[in-house]
């Protein structure tokens, strides 16, 4: 048992409480990593302010990263001193798992959305009662979290923390929608609806690979700015006729348009922005959306929904740290860091569109 500092959230919506708690050794399986950063994403407060009652009080934060303390009896590959990044949790036997697709685990409500462990169990408690945990596996607004070794990559011991705690999830979910899902010919045109750290991801990931042009859409005028910096060939306000300029701008629209805001009326009009035969990709949390299915059968459009990048993490987080290395997916460009203590401010400052990407670090 180890004392641990965690940002508790008391109720659906409450806000986050940073608290003492006590955290359980890892078991067999398990990994205690302690936490030197952890993005916060658009996911951890949505989430926590639809979170159901009777899992709180609950410890959010699925973007960790940090270094391996102990390991349980039957991990291989982990030592204690590693630098790894956290992500989510997968069981590795469903044949969603085994086929390379561990993103769509049949067990992957159990593991990441339970409050606690697949067998319902939690590994912290809070004045000797249970505190939920295990969002996304890890929970990782907390000093040191027990993570299953599954969701545990060991990354290079240089990397910087605020770079390794976004590859977890908003990193690996705009880059690996671009190359594991589109995979675009070099010279496809791609837009990006939403200039977030996932949007700007995607971006990066397309310009790595050669999409031309790549376009970026979004209401923040900095955001704009970095999509332009970051190699993109035009970024727009999404004002009226955006899907006309669109259009324009790709050569009677695009190949690919990558949809990140959840908004139902953008994700209609990226349809309206490709050319026949075009996909789009959904990857914002949202509800309903409607279309015209004429328009959609017309078009020959493909609609695709894409969570976590469709990512076999094992493989494809070094991989984005190859690119990284390389200067081809500038992570960094989008990241804040705040203290963990500063947990609302970060909130806050990615809430009002100043900040793309805030991190959390721990001292």
């Amino acid at each position: 048992m180890r004392r641990v500092r965690a940002a508790v959230t008391g109720a659906p919506g409450a806000p986050f409480t940073v608290r003492a708690a006590d955290l359980e050794d890892p078991r067999a399986h398990e990994v205690l990593v302690r936490m030197t950063a952890v993005g916060v994403c658009h996911t951890d407060l949505g989430m926590r302010d639809s979170w159901p009652l009777h899992l709180t009080p609950m410890v959010f934060g699925h973007e960790g990263t940090g270094r391996v303390e102990t390991v349980g009896a039957e991990v291989t590959g982990l030592a204690p001193g590693d630098h790894v990044c956290l992500t989510f949790a997968s069981c590795g036997i469903c044949d969603q798992c085994t086929a390379g697709h561990p993103a769509y685990c049949r067990a992957a409500q159990a593991r990441n959305l339970s409050g606690g462990r697949a067998d319902g169990s939690t590994p912290l408690s809070l004045d000797g009662t249970p505190l939920r945990a295990g969002f996304f596996g890890q929970s990782s607004f907390a000093t040191y979290a027990v993570v299953h070794e599954r969701g545990v990559i060991r990354v290079p011991t240089d990397l910087p923390d605020a770079v390794a705690a976004p590859l977890g999830c908003s990193g690996q979910t705009g880059a690996g929608t671009v190359l594991n899902r589109l995979c675009p010919e070099p010279g496809a045109s791609l837009v990006v609806l939403g200039a977030g750290a996932v949007g700007l991801s995607a971006l990066m990931a397309a310009v790595a690979v050669g999409c031309d042009p790549v376009v970026a859409v979004d209401p923040v005028a900095s955001r704009r700015e970095l999509a332009i910096a970051l190699g993109a060939k035009a970024a727009l306000a999404p004002g009226d006729g955006l899907v006309a300029a669109l259009r324009d701008l790709t050569g009677g629209g695009a190949h690919h348009v990558v949809e990140t805001t959840g908004r139902p009326q953008l994700a209609r009009r990226a349809v309206g922005a490709l050319r026949p035969r075009g996909d789009v990709v959904l990857l914002g949390l949202g509800g309903e959306v409607t279309f015209d299915v004429m328009g959609l059968l017309a078009k020959g459009v493909r609609v695709h929904g894409v969570i976590e990048g469709d990512s076999d993490p094992a493989r494809f987080i070094p991989e984005l740290v190859g690119l990284y290395e390389r200067g081809l997916f500038p992570l960094d460009k989008l990241v804040t860091t705040f203290p963990f203590e500063d947990i609302d401010a970060a909130v806050a400052a990615m809430g009002d569109g100043g900040v793309v990407k805030p991190v959390l670090t721990f001292t």
